[in-house]
């Protein structure tokens, strides 16, 4: 059996048997022993070994890529497509949640209620372009903020491909480190089915399913139909229309980061998955993933932004409150651009939202309606994140001639996830 269809299966059993500990939670072995013993120290084990190789991952792979670039130039246009497109993707994203919301209002009749919700505070967007330059990389690393990693890992892949055969050395290096790191890829991954199971497992057992009823069920409905919509419409016409490409190959060679996106809610740490997913069933080289999917992972949040456009309106129409095209169009600037300033800030969904939230006059601890059903929201749309990322990933591969179309069209190869051999 295929390691994606393992993942899918696992994640359909650990959905099943976490509704199934539901039931008995209030029994002390149940949920002390299995839900918040066996099945969080297993699913932490999983999130944990993903997150450790975040940080080596990104830094060797970003440096083979960039000093492997024997024009300069090209690292220029690879940042124009990318960046572009991410913003193009979640200002779709936006229109779509928005005009969704509007036509099936689903904030119209639901309760208000005493709600609360205090919002950590998002850094200024001054700061965090200042902050982009570590003023130490070692400690950029130990904090794993992913932009300064980023952009210490660009300057040093261009210092060793200037440096011709002098920085040889050092480029050898970083590529055997990379076929290391590589390789504790593999050995993660042949655990990542038991991962999914126990983070699935655990998720279901502790998710309050009473609150999907009335108004909050059909807000969580249109989330779901409308990350759905936007993956499949957007980025499968994109991929046809643009890269040229069979959408469909894309899905199936993405499926088994998407699953594993799905279970952690992290597109960081699910970036190791991704990119092997990009590299070995899309065919994609590593001069451009490296680049394109950790800046996807730090700024690219279609997912996100399609929460944040639904869950404006749903507060606005439990609230009564009437939104002018004017406020529309300040709720997609807002959103589309505010994704960079909150880059690597825990719960950033939540950050966005209320700043979009002030920008348009509505109560900030309203949130606090939605609060109870957001993990599973969360799960989908860092699954939605990450498809993001690797569409445009593909797309810009396929225009810089970057891209194996042998292996991206091969029925074989699509999620197999064979070892490197």
């Amino acid at each position: 059996m295929n390691l994606s269809l393992k993942i899918l299966i696992f994640m359909a059993v650990g959905a099943v048997v976490g509704t199934i500990l539901h039931q008995f939670t209030g029994n002390t072995f149940v949920s002390d022993y299995l839900v918040n013993g066996f099945l969080h120290v297993g699913g932490k084990w999983f999130i944990n070994a993903l997150k450790m190789l975040m940080v080596p991952l990104v830094l060797v792979s970003l440096v083979v890529g960039v000093c492997s670039l024997t024009d300069p130039a090209k690292l220029g246009r690879l940042s124009l497509k990318t960046i572009g497109l991410y913003l193009l993707t979640t200002a779709i994203a936006l229109v779509l949640a928005l005009t969704m919301a509007s036509i099936f209002q689903p904030g119209v009749g639901m309760p208000v209620g005493d709600v609360s919700f205090t919002p950590k505070e998002k850094p200024p967007l001054t700061d965090v372009l200042i902050n982009m330059i570590p003023t130490n990389p070692i400690a950029a690393m130990s904090e794993a903020n992913m932009l300064q990693i980023i952009i210490f890992a660009i300057i040093l892949g261009l210092a060793i491909s200037f440096s011709g055969t002098k920085g040889k050395l050092v480029k050898d290096f970083f590529e055997s480190a990379n076929h290391v790191v590589m390789g504790i890829v593999n050995i993660v991954m042949k655990f990542a089915p038991y991962g999914v199971f126990m983070l699935i497992a655990k998720t279901f057992a502790t998710f309050p399913f009473s609150d999907l009823v009335g108004g909050l069920g059909k807000y969580f409905i249109l989330v779901i139909i409308v990350l759905i919509m936007h993956a499949v419409l957007t980025y499968g016409s994109l991929i046809a229309l643009l890269g040229r490409m069979n959408p469909v190959n894309f899905f199936k060679g993405m499926w088994p980061a998407m699953i594993t996106a799905f279970g952690t809610s992290s597109s960081n740490a699910t970036l190791p998955v991704t990119m092997r997913c990009v590299e070995k069933n899309l065919g994609v080289h590593k001069n451009t993933y490296s680049f394109t999917l950790p800046l996807g992972a730090t700024v690219n949040m279609d997912g996100t932004a399609i929460m944040q456009g639904i869950a404006t309106l749903f507060i606005a129409q439990a609230y009564d409150a009437d939104l002018s095209m004017a406020q529309m169009l300040t709720i997609i600037l807002t959103a589309t651009l505010a994704s960079i300033g909150a880059a690597g800030v825990p719960s950033v969904g939540l950050i966005l939202l209320a700043g979009v939230l002030t920008q348009v006059n509505l109560p900030v601890e309203a949130i606090g309606m939605i609060l109870g059903i957001d993990r599973l929201l969360d799960m989908t749309r860092t699954a939605v994140n990450i498809s993001g990322d690797a569409a445009v990933t593909a797309i810009v591969a396929k225009s810089e001639g970057e891209i194996d179309m042998d292996v991206y069209n091969d029925p074989v190869i699509h999620s197999n996830f064979e070892d490197e051999k």
